[in-house]
């Protein structure tokens, strides 16, 4: 092993260093506790450049809201008692020739208010929406928005499910939602 001699500012740096070291303490030949090994303070210059580094704050993030239950659909009985007339719809709301936002403002609209006269059933009719004329099977906007409207927390709080209605009601152009009971 070769040995290197230190340049001037290696050996300058050195020699701060062990300026500032502490000699460790004689230890007794009995240890009751274990000693703590000191640390040296660092060199001056050391000191200078260095500062406190903040920790960042810990802040829990609180829990997720409680998933909203799912929607439940009408029931094989119910749908076929509603279909046959046995049980009443107690409104109808139809969406046809409304653009999104005023289809989806009534929407809301006749469900608060169905909800707060006291109806159970209601008939949601948006139409089946194929006016293309060729056969082509799209579906119109408010057929495939209004489902998703209703899955909105914003709905959630009205109804306890929905179903495509039975043929004699709309069939595919209309859905039956049930609603939930108003709290008093």
């Amino acid at each position: 092993m070769s040995r290197r001699r230190l340049n001037e500012d290696e050996r300058t740096l050195w020699t701060v260093v062990t300026k500032t070291i502490t000699p460790l303490k004689k230890r007794a030949a009995v240890d009751d506790e274990p000693a703590t090994p000191s640390r040296p303070s660092p060199p001056a210059s050391v000191k200078a450049r260095s500062k406190p580094v903040a920790l960042p704050s810990y802040t829990p993030t609180p829990p997720p809201p409680p998933a909203a239950p799912a929607l439940e659909p009408l029931g094989r009985k119910l749908k076929k008692r509603v279909a046959r007339g046995a049980h009443g719809i107690d409104g109808r709301l139809d969406l046809h020739g409304l653009t999104q936002a005023e289809a989806h403002h009534a929407l809301l609209r006749f469900l608060r208010d169905g909800q707060e006269r006291g109806a159970r059933i209601v008939l949601v009719i948006t139409g089946k929406g194929d006016r293309s004329g060729d056969g082509s099977g799209e579906r119109g906007v408010l057929k495939r928005q209004v489902p998703m409207w209703l899955r909105l927390p914003e709905f959630r709080s009205y109804i306890i499910g929905f179903e495509d209605a039975a043929h004699g009601h709309g069939g595919a152009g209309a859905l039956y939602v049930r609603l939930k009971r108003a709290r008093e």
